[in-house]
């Protein structure tokens, strides 16, 4: 223990404080697990959360249609602002770890949310300790709703980018990967992860009697016909460079007999892409595509397109900094830079919008491994608190200092 304290004393002023620290913010993460909420109203995990950050000088605030809670820490010094954000939300998934703090509620912090908050806890107590040198002011974002809620944009309309009266010149994001080695940081540049929206669909048809199918109108086969073409229409309407994922995952009808025609086929396409510009492009064309195709079989198609998260957009400036600080606090060997994104979704694509950032995946594996995310079985090593809150300290710290170099 020793050693491992020398050691991240002499690469950062932060590390050796974190490791003292990481019994505390072992403790809040496990808190927070027990106390699990779904979406945007988090009574409980915001209570945590207000206590944890109690007594350190804070000028806090919380959100009026999500149980938010934004937290703004004013440096001694003068200069700009940085975001640093946490989402807050577990998913509706019954854990099944075996952990002795599990969750027993019925919902369970599945995608490592815990540890997001319980490690920006901890970046918060770091600087605030050195609140007297801080260049700057920093807005801590903890974040409900992240898993479909958009919570993130949200908390943009309350005003969280205004709640140090200058918006930040930077944002970052910090997520956890229980199937990724323990201390191993990842990102890319650029798009580091995909759109999230969906199209939502009824065919409509006259039904009847299974046995005079002539008679009337099946829409059944008419549905997978569309289903079909929702696949080629990813494979041939888009360029190979800029691809989309689009996957049908609901399909009904409303016959409730098993001699009945159905008059109604419900269906719903979840659709991922890398570019604003192929996100436009499906669903300009897509809809009226399908719209045809059940046209010329006598039905007709309903549609809604539901637009949710954006792509999550690394800022390539800000994302070659973040390097370069991951690389002085772990060594460039565990410094991992994504050959492509992922095609899942993350709602700090809206702050990344609005505000050049990076969001940085860091490993958290178990010794002896873990289930996949989302999964009743995931299991995150805790122990990586204290690299969590280093690292958020760390970012806006040289992100503030670097910015009050340049004025």
């Amino acid at each position: 223990m020793e050693q491992r304290e020398a050691d991240a004393a002499a690469r950062t002023p932060f590390a050796a404080d974190a490791q003292r620290m990481l019994g505390e913010l072992v403790a809040v993460r496990r808190e927070l697990h027990g106390a699990v909420e779904v979406g945007l109203d988090l009574p409980a995990t915001q209570r945590i959360l207000l206590r944890a950050l109690d007594g350190l000088g804070l000028e806090v605030a919380v959100g009026s249609a999500l149980s938010s809670v934004t937290a703004v820490l004013r440096g001694g010094r003068p200069g700009p602002t940085v975001l640093l954000r946490a989402d807050m939300d577990g998913l509706p998934v019954r854990e099944a770890t075996g952990l002795e703090f599990a969750s027993t509620n019925g919902a369970m912090h599945a995608c490592g949310h815990d540890l997001h908050m319980a490690g920006l806890v901890g970046a918060v107590r770091l600087l605030a300790a050195r609140r007297a040198e801080l260049p700057g002011t920093v807005i801590f974002m903890f974040q409900p709703g992240e898993e479909g809620y958009a919570g993130g944009r949200t908390m943009l309309e309350e005003g969280v980018l205004d709640a140090a009266g200058d918006r930040p010149v930077a944002a970052f994001a910090i997520h956890v990967d229980c199937v990724t080695p323990r201390g191993r940081v990842v990102t890319r540049e650029g798009a580091m992860m995909a759109s999230a929206s969906a199209l939502r669909m009824r065919l409509l048809a006259a039904g009847g009697h299974a046995a005079f199918p002539h008679l009337g109108t099946d829409p059944v086969p008419v549905a997978a016909e569309l289903i079909l073409a929702v696949q080629s229409f990813a494979a041939r309407r888009l360029p190979a460079t800029d691809q989309a994922v689009i996957s049908i995952t609901r399909v009904s009808s409303d016959s409730a007999a098993g001699n009945v025609l159905a008059s109604e086929v419900a269906m719903e396409a979840n659709i991922r892409t890398l570019s604003k510009e192929t996100l436009e492009a499906v669903k300009a064309n897509l809809p009226a595509l399908l719209r045809g195709i059940a046209e010329a079989h006598g039905c007709v198609l309903e549609t809604e397109f539901v637009e949710s998260y954006p792509v999550t957009y690394n800022d390539p400036a800000e994302t070659r900094f973040v390097r370069e600080v991951l690389s002085a606090l772990v060594g460039d060997d565990r410094v991992t830079m994504l050959p492509a994104p992922s095609m899942a979704s993350e709602d700090f694509a809206y702050v990344l919008d609005e505000v050049p950032g990076t969001l940085v995946f860091v490993g958290a594996e178990p010794d002896g491994g873990s289930g996949p995310m989302h999964s009743d079985r995931a299991v995150f090593d805790d122990s990586v608190l204290d690299l969590v809150a280093t690292v958020h300290a760390e970012l806006a710290w040289r992100r503030l200092e670097e910015t009050g170099r340049d004025r």
